[in-house]
């Protein structure tokens, strides 16, 4: 059975391969009712743990402790990282694995997926943020295979909603054309450029917010209500996990109950903590607060259209004036059925706006599309982030930025070989240190900008004295004697979800060791999912280029 699973911020949406159709799973709800889509909820009590409508259950009953928005945490994590729950503190790496494991359970035996039996394999596509970083693409692949599935590839989710418009379409499609795809999700927020042909697809650029989504337009829910109620800052700090949980879930569903004649809308702040009272807000003064949210989406998106609508942008993407024009914005992702976000899209871009009609499933039904063979879709990948390394510059008087990877360098297909890099020179250190990081974007000088997610340094012996020893961080790193030098090399392999290993040789020494590249260190201190406040709009940014 093969599967295409969209692991969202607030929903998991799983849609299955059957006989070139692609229908999305149904779930049991423990109320009785049907459900599209699977909760990614963590429910903790003393030492309980549970998950998925489990944790749904829980939020009814005291003394629980849930865990909305699993999938934001990934951005800040590693394989060792930890995270505080009321008084459990539970590996990351565990805590993801056991709610695939709990998902995989239901797909089973609480939903109607076609499954023969519990010994049938269940072979995946998975989903991304396009943003997402190499260690949140591991963390996610590992818990899949962990929980007893089979995974056949990663693929950014813009990505996979542009394979479910083009087989959608296909009928009426001929020719080349392109799409840019606008998915706000709970938690992200990602827009791709994608050229479609009958049965090839290339992503041209991607840009991505990964700390926006409709969680946000929750919190911004929820400070406003506070503010209508009166409740200050010190009732406000003093809310538990469990009382914050159930005030954003309060939140979510007045937010996903709105239509666009919706005038008022009332907020129950008594679900949260008994004794405070009902709210009534006008809809405009919540749109009010969401606007900024919503126009941060548009620079990525004005960014993106650059390349395709007859700007003198057109020719950095390597086109010229016979290049396809821009067939529509298409909408998708759970967040965008505010009906705000339709208005706004609606004001800035005219009739290319078009909305999917699954928007909470057109990914996973896109991944299930990439993962049946008999579909012949293939799909060019590019990746979405700057990889490098800091390198000595100036006879060690200075430092600059090797890009490894350059942003929009072509991913593998799945199954093809991976793209590779290589490094050569001259050690004269004892130690090799490499401070590796991934970032957006580059400076004019070349050095990282924009979102930096920097990963654990890792140190290799040139020096052969020390080949054996474990521990180098303990060893300081000096030149080595004589002027003695040894013949070095770097290299680097990624693979098509985007991961990067590294083996680094000394060539004169006739040995190497081989490295995953990302964060693992266990050494940090545990993540405690914190209240947080809405994200604010940043500063105006140029328009990203390609470099």
């Amino acid at each position: 059975m093969r599967l295409g699973i969209d692991l969202g911020t607030t929903r998991v949406v799983t849609a299955y391969v059957d006989r070139g159709n692609y229908p999305v799973v149904v779930f049991d709800a423990p109320d009785g009712a049907s459900s599209d889509w699977f909760p990614p909820l963590v429910a903790v009590r003393g030492n309980e743990r549970v998950y998925g409508w489990k944790a749904w259950q829980a939020q009814q009953e005291s003394g629980w402790t849930i865990l909305r928005s699993v999938k934001r945490l990934l951005e800040e994590a590693g394989p060792e990282t930890r995270i505080q729950l009321a008084e459990q503190c539970v590996p990351m790496q565990q805590l993801l694995t056991e709610l695939v494991a709990s998902l995989r359970d239901n797909l089973l035996t609480g939903s109607n997926l076609p499954a023969a039996s519990k010994s049938e394999p269940l072979e995946v596509m998975l989903g991304v943020p396009a943003n997402a970083h190499s260690n949140q693409r591991f963390l996610t692949v590992e818990a899949f295979r962990q929980a007893g599935f089979q995974v056949l590839g990663l693929l950014n989710e813009p990505s996979a909603a542009s394979i479910e418009f083009g087989h959608r379409n296909r009928k009426t499609r001929s020719g080349s054309s392109r799409i840019l795809v606008y998915d706000l999700g709970g938690g992200t927020f990602d827009a791709s450029l994608v050229e479609l042909g009958d049965t090839s697809h290339a992503v041209i650029a991607s840009e991505g917010i990964s700390t926006l989504g409709g969680d946000d337009f929750d919190e911004v829910l929820a400070d406003l209500a506070l503010e209508t109620a009166g409740i200050d800052e010190e009732e406000r700090i003093s809310l538990t996990q469990a009382e914050t949980f159930r005030l954003q879930e309060e939140c979510r569903q007045k937010k996903e109950a709105l239509h666009p004649n919706t005038r008022r809308l009332a907020v129950d702040l008594g679900a949260a903590r008994e004794g405070w009272p009902d709210v009534s807000l006008t809809t405009e003064a919540f749109y009010d607060r969401c606007r900024p949210l919503i126009q941060e989406t548009l620079h990525a998106v004005e960014d993106l259209l650059s390349f395709s609508d007859g700007s003198g942008a057109t020719q950095a993407a390597g086109g010229g004036g016979g290049e396809p024009r821009l067939e529509a914005l298409y909408v998708t992702g759970g967040a965008s059925e505010l009906p705000l976000v339709s208005r706004i899209l609606r004001e800035q871009f005219g009739g290319r706006v078009k909305r999917s009609a699954y928007t909470r499933s057109a990914t996973a039904i896109g991944l299930a599309i990439q993962a049946d063979a008999q579909a012949g879709y293939r799909l060019s990948d590019k990746f979405m982030r700057y990889f490098g390394v800091w390198r000595e510059a100036e006879g060690g008087r200075s430092v600059a930025f090797d890009p490894l990877f350059v942003k929009g360098t072509s991913l593998p297909a799945p199954g093809d070989p991976p793209v590779e890099r290589s490094r050569s020179y001259a050690a004269v250190h004892n130690i090799g240190h490499y401070r590796y990081l991934e970032c957006s974007h580059l400076t004019d000088e070349g050095r990282p900008a924009g979102d930096i997610t920097v990963w654990d340094n890792i140190r290799f012996p040139f020096d052969e004295a020390l080949r054996d020893e474990k521990e180098l961080k303990v060893v300081e790193v000096a030149r080595l004697g004589n002027g003695t030098m040894v013949e070095a090399e770097e290299r680097y392999s990624c693979d098509a979800g985007g991961g990067v290993t590294v083996t680094i040789s000394s060539l004169t020494g006739g040995y190497d060791r081989s490295y995953r590249l990302g964060r693992w260190s266990a050494e940090e201190p545990p993540i405690i999912p914190a209240k947080r406040k809405a994200a604010k709009p940043r500063a105006t940014r140029k328009k990203t280029e390609s470099k």
